[in-house]
């Protein structure tokens, strides 16, 4: 979906993509962003923190969410203006599949009549249905050309 200003109304729920987190996706985070810390990656070091193993950095999870819910807009999207209120909600491992769920909360005209701001909110849940990270967002989309 290219989804225009006007094709998004207040109270939708969306669907994108899912996707599994591999092994090799949660190493090349870590070490892109330099990410040396025990708890994402020495599983033993995590279980002994009572988890199930070592854990997704939060970073890893929102960005591989942003780029689910840019499906949604991929020609139309002038810029992200904000993102507020994330909750990282339940831990997220290495080999958990990941679905996001876009609610559309409200979306406003701007001074320039081919842009529109919309504002949404990004369910992730794991693949047991669990809600796993929320936030919102504020982008600003163009408008259909009349």
């Amino acid at each position: 979906m290219n989804g225009w200003f006007e094709d998004f109304a207040v109270g939708a729920r969306l669907p994108t993509r899912a996707r599994t987190i591999t092994d090799a996706d949660h190493e090349a985070f870590c070490k892109l962003v330099g990410y040396d810390v025990p708890l994402f990656l020495d599983h033993a070091y995590a279980g002994s923190r009572g988890l199930r193993g070592r854990l997704c950095p939060s970073h890893l999870i929102m960005s591989f969410s942003t780029a689910m819910t840019g499906d949604l807009f991929t020609d139309t999207i002038i810029a992200m203006v904000a993102l507020d209120n994330a909750r990282f909600l339940a831990p997220v491992y290495p080999g958990d599949t990941i679905r996001t769920e876009v609610e559309v909360l409200e979306k406003r005209e701007t001074s320039k009549p081919d842009r529109g701001i919309v504002v949404f909110r990004d369910h992730v849940y794991n693949q047991h249905g669990q809600e796993v990270f929320t936030n919102d967002k504020t982008v600003l989309l163009k408008r259909r050309p009349a």
